[in-house]
């Protein structure tokens, strides 16, 4: 049996704000461990990200106890035992120990248990069904730390069972590979993804675009998207392109590789059901303006002001991954630093400017603004307001 280490000595384990929900939990008689992602990146050596607790009181137990010791409590997720208790202005997500009693591929109904085996055995993957206690001492009740001395990504018991439960775990199987550059996939774990691949069909758009996102933030995004597209599992969750290179030359910034994914990027905003921040910016890079380093200065504010910095960058990254340049191209780098060398002006002249000389409100007077806008950025923002609204009087 692989000898498990400690993590006594993880300062973020000692922090007191997490110290002081385990001595909570214990005065109310019950017992909390740090479960999953913390303890996975803790033995893997990545940043710890949000620290979530698994418990076995029940979730009106947690709430008491920690409404009693003047705790903000919030049942964020209370129908799946998850209350999320805000310490020392810290947030944590509390979730009593359960197993499923009924799934469908899409959502599971559960039932708590004080049962840390049980717990473990419903989690998707071996890596994700470690737990710490307050001590530092691990338990692992499905040999998940011999699978992160293996470096190896698998699913907890019979991998089409675990999918089959829910088949979000095939994107999550394929987002974890991305996010650990030395894991590796288990065969038959990796096996019954693209054998079960069309369960994806079935999910709903916001779960795949949650999860397509972290995928496509991951150091191994593009060999996992390649991956994913050999075995037509890709496909199941948008038309893609074979932008491959494209997308890895590309920053870490899932939009901007989910639209050179995408074989019709217009389509991203129904497919994945996007906010309307990301679908601005989808919108904008459809516009199909082309930045070049060949532009002139001129030329570059001119675009930049219509434009705007966020999109300018978002253009610059496309057009600078598509060419042939390399990643280290000073004209590329320059370029794409303009809005911070560079901040767009405002027009100086309002409508109320050109009532206040006689202009009647309507079609006439946006026109007029257009047309002083216009001659206002030909002179490469350097017309005063003074000079723009001379230009009228003299007509």
């Amino acid at each position: 049996m692989t000898k498990l280490p400690s993590l006594a000595r993880a300062r973020w384990l000692k922090k007191p704000s997490l110290q002081k929900v385990f001595a909570l939990v214990a005065a109310a008689g019950g017992e909390a461990r740090v479960a999953g992602g913390a303890v996975r990146n803790a033995l893997l050596g990545e940043p710890i990200g949000d620290i979530d607790i698994a418990t076995t009181l029940a979730p009106q137990d947690v709430m008491a106890a920690f409404k009693a010791a003047g705790i903000s409590v919030h049942p964020t997720g209370i129908e799946h035992g998850t209350v999320t208790v805000v310490v020392d202005h810290t947030p944590y997500e509390i979730t009593t120990l359960r197993h499923d009693v009924e799934t469908d591929g899409r959502r599971a109904v559960v039932a708590f248990t004080d049962d840390w085996k049980a717990d473990a055995l419903r989690r998707d993957f071996t890596i994700n069904a470690l737990y710490c206690d307050a001590s530092g001492k691990i338990h692992d009740h499905v040999g998940g730390y011999a699978d992160i001395l293996r470096k190896r990504i698998m699913f907890v018991g019979a991998p089409a069972a675990r999918i089959k439960e829910d088949n979000l775990r095939i994107l999550r199987f394929f987002r974890f590979l991305a996010s650990y550059e030395k894991m590796s996939a288990d065969r038959a774990s990796l096996a019954a993804c693209v054998r079960l691949r069309k369960g994806l069909l079935g999910l709903s758009a916001e779960r795949i675009a949650r999860e397509m996102f972290k995928l496509l933030a991951g150091p191994k995004a593009v060999p996992v998207l390649k991956l994913m597209a050999r075995h037509k599992v890709l496909q199941n969750v948008l038309g893609h392109s074979a932008a491959f290179r494209v997308i890895g030359r590309l920053p870490p910034d899932p939009l901007l590789r989910a639209f050179a994914l995408a074989k019709k990027p217009e389509s991203l905003r129904a497919a994945w059901r996007l906010s309307n921040q990301q679908s601005r910016r989808i919108e904008a890079l459809l516009d199909g303006t082309v930045l070049t380093p060949k532009l002139r200065e001129n030329e570059r504010r001119i675009l930049l002001y219509a434009l705007g910095p966020e999109a300018w960058r978002d253009s610059v990254h496309l057009a600078w991954a598509g060419s042939r340049a390399a990643l280290n191209d000073r004209t590329w780098k320059r370029l794409l630093t303009l809005p911070s060398r560079w901040t767009a002006p405002v027009f100086p002249v309002t409508g109320h400017d050109l009532i206040d000389l006689g202009f009647p409100s309507g079609p006439d007077l946006g026109r007029e603004l257009k047309r002083l806008e216009d001659h206002w950025i030909a002179s490469d923002f350097t017309s005063t307001k003074e000079d723009l609204l001379e230009s009228i009087r003299g007509n």
